[in-house]
């Protein structure tokens, strides 16, 4: 029983990044109608930033907070120069530009940092009622930070101006802008937002995997099927799916491992646990485009 309420603690605390990654996807969705393929590599070049401002001498938090403005501008420029122009373009066009940004940012990483892998350093402290028990200091730390983040931005949206211009230009364009809403600059507000949020998933997990151009790889397929199981429409939903996506990742491989110890059968264990997100994808994608929150919208044509 002890193990299991611990790989359901781990599995919150990956599920916290997730939901972070799946809010910033499903951010850039709702407004473009694209998934956004680069997010990950977009992510994990902030981190680098994050990363490299540390080593100058910086305090974490004041370098993520520098890294997480300076990934916001980043996102703005991306969606004001490259992506504008590809308005009203095929699907296939945006496609083409998101993967070429993932790999422009990955060669880019690679090019500054290099591809070793670095240590990156954890800004939680290891004391001992945080560290013992169930998880650790740095799993409670990313869960925090993230039910933190995912509450100042449900706030944002919900209470502020500037959030609910912002939601009425996703939502309906055309009205938005007849009562004087920006829609263009909305949209690129959604990109810097969506840009800084993956600055700080990718500065939470790097603690865990270590600093390297590919640590955002996995991470983001646990994501896309985080905002999938959730609702790629909708981001309360995304969050939710990415919460549950972790705890079930952590679960399979518990009850593969404890089939293994109790038959010597082996299906499934901890190398598989990407297999199993891949499998969730398949899964909602077949049984249930929608996800398990999302809604059918019918347009009238």
């Amino acid at each position: 029983m002890e193990q299991f309420i611990q790989q359901v603690a781990s599995g919150l605390a990956n599920g916290a990044i997730y939901a972070c990654v799946a809010l910033a996807l499903v951010m850039i969705f709702v407004a473009t109608d694209h998934l956004n393929f680069a997010q990950g590599e977009m992510a994990m070049f902030s981190t680098y930033l994050t990363w490299q401002l540390i080593q100058w001498g910086l305090n974490f938090w004041v370098a993520l907070a520098f890294s997480a403005g300076l990934s916001f501008l980043i996102g703005i420029i991306i969606e004001r120069f490259i992506l504008r122009p590809l308005h009203g373009a095929p699907v296939l066009s945006n496609v083409v530009v998101f993967i070429g940004l993932l790999a422009i940012f990955h060669s880019l990483a690679g090019a500054i940092w290099s591809h070793t892998i670095k240590a990156f350093p954890s800004p939680f402290p290891n004391v001992t009622f945080a560290g013992s028990g169930y998880i650790g200091p740095h799993q409670i730390g990313m869960i925090a930070v993230s039910l933190l983040l995912l509450f100042a931005l449900f706030a944002f949206f919900r209470f502020t101006s500037l959030g609910l211009a912002m939601r009425a230009a996703a939502q309906n364009p055309a009205s938005a802008r007849l009562v004087g809403v920006r829609v263009d600059w909305m949209l690129a507000l959604g990109w810097g937002l969506a840009a800084a949020i993956g600055a700080i998933a990718g500065a939470m997990v790097a603690p865990a995997v270590y600093l390297e151009p590919n640590m955002m790889a996995s991470i983001l397929l646990y994501g896309f099927a985080g905002a999938l199981v959730g609702g790629i429409a909708n981001p309360a939903g995304a969050v939710a799916g990415g919460f549950l996506v972790g705890v079930l990742e952590n679960l399979v491989a518990y009850f593969g491992n404890m089939l293994e110890k109790a038959t010597g059968l082996y299906v499934v264990g901890n190398g598989e646990k990407l297999m199993v997100a891949l499998a969730i994808v398949i899964a909602i994608l077949t049984l249930k485009p929608n996800g398990l929150f999302g809604r059918t919208i019918v347009k009238r044509v």
